[in-house]
Order: C-alpha cells, then sequence, then structure tokens
C-alpha cells in the first residue's frame, strides 16, 4: 500500500471538518496522526478503528497521516511557498547552530551539517535520512566517500529500525529551505 502523508500547520482544522475515524496501533492506543476517511469496523468504547492500522491495512483499508508541522506558520499563500522554493538558499547557514536550531528536524545537527556540507536539495534529504536509525550505519561511508558513495543504499527499505522514505526526506528537504530563505527574508 502507499503510505500518505499530509502536513497541517493545525491538523485539528481539517479534521474538524472532515469525517473521519482515528487508527489505532497494535497496543490498541489511538495512533498519533493515522486517520481512515472510509467506513471501517470501531470499537464502540473509544470510537477509534476496532483493528490496528497494519491489520486494517491488510484487510484494504487506507490509512492517512494528517501531521501537525508548525514550520508552516509563517507562509502566506501557496504563491509565498512557491517563491520560497525558487531562492537558492544559502547552503553554509546550516552550519550555524542558531540557524539549525530553528529548523525542521535537524535541530542539533549543525555540526553534522557542517561536516557533510549538504548543498541542495538531494543532499539535505540524505543527510535527513543518515540521522535516522535505520541508516546511520551509512555516516560513516558518507563522511568518508561522499554523498554519492551512499546513493544506491541510503532509499532501500529496510524492516529492522526507523528510517525515511526518499519522498518524505526529500519533502522534508524542501521545507528546510523554505524555511532557510523565510530566515533570510527575516533579516533582509
Amino acid at each position: 500500500m502507499t503510505d500518505v502523508d499530509i502536513d497541517f500547520f493545525n491538523r485539528n482544522d481539517i479534521l474538524s471538518i472532515i469525517p473521519h475515524i482515528s487508527a489505532v496501533l497494535k497496543n490498541g492506543r489511538k495512533h498519533n496522526t493515522g486517520i481512515y476517511c472510509q467506513s471501517i469496523p470501531i470499537n464502540p468504547l473509544t470510537s477509534n478503528a476496532a483493528i490496528d492500522y497494519e491489520e486494517a491495512e491488510l484487510r484494504g483499508y487506507f490509512k492517512i497521516d494528517f501531521l501537525n508541522v508548525s514550520a508552516y506558520k509563517d507562509i502566506q499563500s501557496e504563491e509565498h511557498i512557491i517563491k520560497l522554493l525558487e531562492i537558492e538558499p544559502l547552503w553554509e547557514l546550516l552550519h550555524e547552530k542558531d540557524i539549525c536550531d530553528q529548523l525542521f528536524h535537524v535541530k542539533g545537527y549543525h555540526n553534522l551539517l557542517k561536516e557533510l556540507n549538504p548543498s541542495s536539495i538531494t543532499e539535505l534529504a540524505i543527510v535527513l535520512a543518515l540521522i535516522r536509525p535505520g541508516k546511520k550505519h551509512l555516516l560513516q561511508k558518507c563522511k568518508t566517500s561522499g554523498f554519492d558513495s551512499i546513493k544506491d543504499e541510503i532509499w532501500k527499505k529496510t524492516d529492522d529500525s526507523y528510517y525515511f522514505k526518499k519522498s518524505h526526506a526529500v519533502g522534508y528537504a524542501h521545507l528546510i529551505v523554505v524555511q532557510l530563505n523565510l530566515l533570510c527574508q527575516e533579516i533582509i
């Protein structure tokens, strides 16, 4: 099945107007972000799904993750985000702790960003993947031989630990570029 994540500044705004049923984890707890916009068996005590999201997927139900991403708070419109994406960012700002700590997913990683020195969306996406447990084993190889040395391994699915799919990492790298360019506009 396809994994669909939709980012919102405030997911509750949209959830208040879309009929949905919350997904549940294997332990029966409510899934943090997953919902169903289709009819699925419901637990009458919780009003959440009666089956966990993995079993639901096997039965053909389609979960969508609605994510809160506060990084969108300063985005004014679709045109605004497009303009911000069209600006080549000052990549060297990723080396600065004060800047990095304001950015989505890379807070606390300014030293690694300085060492790896990404200078494109693709390279930044690879860094985002490398800081997940499922791909940390590739970090040293990337440090010694560069981004190209791991490009065939970084996006391969792993079952043993949490990792980023390429689509997620690239999407989040774009968001970091938007944030970086927003910070630069604030300074100017």
